[in-house]
């Protein structure tokens, strides 16, 4: 199972990455970017297609994260020699250690075989130069929890948990005020001191749909 409080990297979003390279007349251009679903993996490799559509081969890869889970993890060598492609291009970007990343290597064949390590080297070589290109952020959950405040106690309340790094992501107003709040998981425990001091003890964290959680890039 992957650990739904880890920090990961990834390619920052909107930003596509080519790179070309030669190998004895063959042209391999390589297109790496952020997908975080089958959907998007897929629509990916579509565009690469369209972009190049008389090219011989579109080789791919790609990872994305999915919670509580294994990484998605599929290739593909797109007719070249079985395992000359897709799985180099897998294990290339396993490790760069991003997640939530696609590639696709177009290659132009140029009138001369290069043999499995050629390929292999090839379609390895073209992802590593382009991963160098990519811009990456790294991603971090936040815990989400709820507490329920006096209305006359609420402003100075929220200045306060403010104060300590506790983000307000939302206020609902009713009989009482209810803050959603997020915070780094791991500080929890701070977290829950933080309220209780802030409203002597008659208020407490709660989570009313069981752990959740949200994320932030930076």
């Amino acid at each position: 199972m992957t650990d739904v409080c880890a920090p990961y990297e990834l390619p920052r979003a909107g930003q596509l990455v080519e790179h070309e390279i030669e190998v004895k007349r063959s042209r391999f251009i390589a297109r790496i970017g952020r997908v975080q679903s089958e959907e998007q993996a897929r629509a990916f490799i579509a565009a690469a297609r369209e972009d190049y559509p008389d090219a011989r081969h579109h080789c791919s890869a790609y990872i994305y994260r999915v919670d509580g889970a294994q990484p998605v993890e599929r290739s593909s060598d797109d007719g070249e020699p079985a395992g000359t492609a897709g799985t180099p291009m897998l294990e290339t970007l396993r490790g760069s250690g991003l997640c939530d990343v696609a590639a696709v290597v177009t290659r132009y064949f140029g009138g001369t075989k290069l043999g499995t390590g050629g390929l292999v080297s090839a379609y390895s070589t073209s992802i590593s130069e382009a991963l160098e290109n990519v811009p990456r952020v790294m991603r971090k959950p936040r815990r989400v929890g709820v507490v329920d405040l006096p209305h006359a106690d609420a402003g100075r309340v929220e200045g306060e948990l403010r104060a300590a790094g506790i983000e307000v992501l939302g206020v609902e107003y009713g009989a009482v005020a209810r803050y959603t709040l997020a915070f780094d998981p791991a500080h929890l425990p701070r977290v829950r001191e933080r309220i209780a001091a802030a409203t002597r003890g008659s208020a407490e964290l709660a989570d009313p749909a069981g752990p959740t959680y949200t994320w932030v890039e930076d």
